[in-house]
């Protein structure tokens, strides 16, 4: 699985583009149409449509998040009628949360049981049957994944649902997902076989709850960008950060429910001197923002970074750890914007001959316009996530100096 995410990552990396290269790239006029599309394939969960894979993305995304938080609150977290009974506003009892967990833990197991049993069933009967089945076939799937206290399973299928009326080749990425999915369901089952790091992974794909545990890392964090993502009960808003000497790059998540706003919000390009705390898992990133010795300010820093094809392998090595993995944050740097054809961009490499999409999503917002603008033909230093789609730009630098630019 790890060998086959290198070499999907790998193969975002266009072949060397025509009209791309250094000299072409920085002469190139915004809006004109250059050769070499650059595009990633189609992926399976998504539909034709760019923006509806982001829409559907983000949602499992932040469902997967949300359940990993302190408590799990926003999962199915009610309890069984043969669970022990909460304690109330009394002192935690560990005996009754190991038994709560321990029965949490079995009827997941159920849960992933019955749903491989469900994957063989499709697979044995053809792929065709999921397109005359319907969306209910998934639904009904997922919903039994809810009564297993398995949301990440649940938003994981009902995700399926959406592929068959996906166009083209739909068969392939149905595939791909369902191998996916049964990869985390036989990870799930082998959980106690499995590295500490990879086992905490699994368990926060599958929806389990988790606590930050590392030590604190106290550092001058640059804010490298920030933008909020919603669905029907929950705004989730993400805070990407750099240590400015650890050099690690860590996520923050802030939440705010019943239309408000989170809380947390730290302005792009600032800096502060604060304490953070890592969650438990193989590649994970996120991290609990802890003590603040500083307000945010400004500061002349900017985030390290490479070209195309470092931030490929970058991206390509995050999925061997966490091959759930939608998108790793990277730094492109000197990478110059330029159409490729049929309304879509890259970010071509203002040294080398070597491209990277824009994911089509992003190629639909005004931030990618920003860019264009910022650039002006000349190189820029890029901060953005990079996935099976392209990169999506989040933040840009000018060349020189001069401040953060906001894309998202």
């Amino acid at each position: 699985m790890s060998d086959a995410g290198v070499r999907r990552a790998t193969d975002q990396v266009p072949a060397p583009t025509s009209g791309t290269g250094p000299g072409t790239a920085a002469g190139v006029v915004p809006g004109a149409a250059s050769g070499g599309s650059g595009a990633a394939g189609p992926r399976p969960g998504v539909g034709s449509s760019g923006e509806g894979a982001v829409t559907v993305r983000g949602t499992r995304r932040a469902g997967e998040e949300r359940t990993a938080d302190d408590g799990g609150s926003s999962g199915p977290t009610s309890s069984g009628p043969n669970d022990p009974a909460p304690t109330g506003s009394g002192p935690a009892d560990p005996r009754a949360a190991r038994r709560r967990a321990e029965l949490r833990a079995a009827r997941i197991t159920a849960g992933a049981t019955e749903l491989e049993q469900r994957l063989a069933d499709l697979l044995r009967g053809g792929l065709a049957a999921a397109e005359e089945e319907g969306y209910g076939l998934w639904e009904e799937t997922a919903a039994r994944m809810v009564d297993a206290q398995a949301p990440g399973l649940a938003a994981r299928v009902r995700e399926l649902g959406a592929i068959p009326g996906s166009g083209p080749g739909w068969p392939a990425r149905l595939l791909e997902e369902c191998a996916l999915l049964h990869l985390l369901d036989r990870g799930w089952l082998r959980h106690g076989d499995l590295p500490d790091g990879l086992a905490a992974t699994v368990r926060s794909r599958i929806g389990l709850p988790a606590s930050p545990a590392g030590p604190p890392v106290r550092d001058r964090w640059l804010v490298l960008a920030q933008y909020d993502t919603q669905d029907s009960r929950l705004t989730t808003r993400r805070i990407w950060l750099h240590g400015t000497e650890s050099g690690r790059t860590a996520l923050v998540l802030s939440y705010g429910g019943g239309g408000r706003a989170p809380e947390l919000s730290l302005p792009v390009g600032l800096a502060l001197d604060a304490e953070t705390v890592a969650y438990p898992g193989a590649g994970q990133l996120r991290v609990a923002l802890g003590e603040r010795f500083s307000a945010p300010g400004p500061a002349p820093i900017r985030p390290p970074g490479g070209g195309p094809a470092e931030a490929a392998a970058r991206y390509g090595e995050a999925l061997r750890d966490d091959p759930w993995l939608d998108a790793h944050p990277v730094t492109l740097r000197r990478v110059v914007p330029v159409p490729a054809g049929e309304g879509s961009w890259q970010l071509a490499d203002a040294d080398g001959d070597l491209a990277l999409p824009v994911t089509p999503a992003a190629g639909t917002r005004p931030g990618l316009w920003r860019l264009v603008a910022l650039s002006g033909g000349a190189p820029v230093t890029v901060f953005g996530e990079c996935g099976h789609r392209g990169l999506a730009p989040l933040t840009a630098w000018p060349e020189g100096t001069g401040e953060a630019v906001a894309l998202c």
